[in-house]
């Protein structure tokens, strides 16, 4: 994300500025949207979750403290919600087949995922890119969201640690048991698919 003069352009924020919060829209909106793409696979939910994370951005902005970087606040906030996102639809879910097994309805999954089709991957890769995200979803949700923020938003290891408010270690030691799930889950997939 672009940083903008932090304080004064926070200050202005917290004023009630509509301007400068239109212009924090258009500057960080689109990482924003993109982080919750990664996290929901899901273009109208990751659309959904984004106004969510600017709605929180404005109703909390005056909390905001500066003790971290307001491009890591906003981050966290995207994080947060996109998990939050995740847990809820899971929750769904199971209610949903809950629901089918004891009603009787049918025996199609509720809910189930669409295959995902991100808009920046090329053609030849759109398969090879929807296991890998599959994959990336069967992790653990600190280990996916280390992965996803280090991975494909390309934070670096400090950045990662201080939205997800744990040690760089600990970044460190996510992202290589999120590495060795991946093998993993990718090894068995290909071995059962490729036959």
């Amino acid at each position: 994300m672009q940083d903008i003069n932090e304080p004064n352009f926070i200050k202005q924020i917290q004023a009630g500025d509509e301007d400068s919060f239109r212009r924090l829209l258009e500057v960080y909106g689109k990482t924003v949207y993109n982080t919750c793409l990664n996290f929901l696979q899901s273009a109208p939910d990751a659309e959904d979750i984004t106004q969510e994370v600017f709605l929180s951005v404005h109703l909390s902005i005056q909390n905001f403290k500066n003790d971290s970087k307001l491009t890591t606040w906003i981050y966290r906030i995207a994080v947060t919600k996109s998990l939050d996102a995740i847990r809820m639809k899971k929750r769904k879910k199971r209610f949903g087949l809950m629901r089918a097994m004891f009603e009787d309805l049918n025996n199609e999954p509720i809910f189930d995922k669409p295959n995902f089709d991100h808009p920046g991957i090329l053609l030849e890769n759109k398969e090879r890119a929807s296991i890998l995200f599959k994959a990336i979803d069967k992790l653990p949700e600190n280990q996916r969201a280390a992965f996803l923020l280090n991975k494909i938003e390309q934070l670096s290891y400090n950045e990662v640690a201080a939205i997800l408010q744990v040690s760089i270690s600990a970044v460190e030691s996510l992202l290589f048991r999120a590495k060795q799930n991946l093998q993993k889950i990718l090894a068995n997939y290909y071995e059962q698919n490729e036959k």
